[in-house]
């Protein structure tokens, strides 16, 4: 990883946007190193996103967070604490750092805030402390933050890599189609009303289904056949195809966290009306016109095609305790905002 002098005292800002994975990667092989047990697919989602500013302040001794407008402490600022160390150390910096990141979305619930959250702070980061990344090793690099977090680098749709090898090094994110690939597939966002905030966060959640789950070998075994569907579906753009296994991977996700010792459940009386009226729907026309899905929170996407859009957003709003359906498509991966000036000569 490249590496120039910054200023003193340089920041940088970095926006990414969140995701949602179609094939979920749930359980990491190798915690420290961020090594998830199977790979995984997703699309970056336009028009929601985290920015967040790093400055390296010399003569700092701690970090500190700001985090939409509130400071932070506890758990979430040793999280940034832990992620900035690894770039202090590849960076050679003993500084400690002023982190500031607003969401334009809802947090902890769901909508993959971690992902867009440490995606941008290990763009931000890394170009404050003067390294300069390629995109696949800023994908591994955000990863130890949060492992959702190396697709979140990336537009389109994504497929990260869980790779073989015991350091690591195959283990990153590539985009395997641009935003652009399919402008009539939408997602439908169902943000619901009173939507519980996470508290314990998936990456502590994920190995308790690893250990005590007894779905979740069988889950292994069949992840790497969906994932292949999934992609031979989206570049064809074939929604037929899509759809009943986005669901079926969802369904297998769930249920695995619910056989989970404690119980992982999720889902709100209003998530599980949202998933019937989809196959209400799905009924209804004889065909799947859209595809569930959700990530370890209460919020619910739904795919469908641009045809499908507005009759659909009609049904899901009238179900009690959907707040606002959003409708986003495929967007573009993270990119700086700003960045250190050069050091004079």
């Amino acid at each position: 990883m490249g590496r120039r002098e910054p200023p003193a005292g340089s920041s940088a800002t970095y926006t990414a946007s969140p995701n949602i994975a179609l094939v979920k990667y749930w359980g990491m092989r190798d915690v420290e190193l961020g090594l998830p047990w199977n790979s995984s697919l997703s699309v970056t989602l336009a028009g929601i996103a985290t920015t967040t500013a790093v400055r390296f302040v010399p003569g700092r001794k701690r970090d500190s967070l700001i985090l939409n407008h509130r400071s932070v402490t506890g758990p979430p600022l040793e999280a940034v604490r832990r992620f900035l160390d690894r770039v202090r150390s590849l960076a050679d910096l003993r500084e400690g750092a002023e982190v500031v990141s607003n969401n334009n979305f809802p947090t902890a619930s769901g909508l993959a805030s971690s992902a867009s959250g440490f995606a941008a702070l290990a763009g931000a980061a890394s170009a404050a402390a003067g390294l300069h990344p390629t995109s696949r090793e800023l994908s591994r690099l955000a990863r130890f933050g949060s492992g959702s977090a190396s697709r979140s680098i990336f537009g389109g749709f994504v497929e990260w890599r869980a790779g073989a090898q015991p350091d690591g090094r195959d283990c990153y994110a590539r985009r395997l189609f641009d935003e652009h690939h399919w402008p009539e597939l939408v997602d439908l966002v169902c943000l619901l009303q009173n939507a519980p905030v996470k508290v314990i966060r998936s990456a502590g959640a994920m190995q308790g289904s690893v250990t005590t789950s007894p779905l979740f070998s069988a889950r292994q075994s069949a992840v790497p056949e969906r994932l292949r569907r999934m992609i031979r579906a989206i570049r064809d753009r074939d929604a037929r195809a899509l759809f009943p296994v986005v669901m079926e991977e969802c369904d297998d996700f769930r249920a695995v966290c619910e056989s989970t010792v404690p119980t992982l459940d999720y889902l709100t009386p209003v998530s599980r009306a949202v998933l019937a009226e989809v196959r209400a729907a799905n009924s209804e026309l004889g065909e799947p016109i859209a595809a569930y899905t959700h990530d370890a929170g209460a919020h619910v996407h739904v795919f469908t095609l641009e045809k499908h859009a507005e009759m659909l957003q009609r049904r899901l709003r009238q179900i009690g305790g959907v707040d606002q359906v959003r409708a986003l498509r495929p967007g573009p991966g993270g990119h700086l905002v700003s960045s250190p000036a050069p050091a004079a000569p």
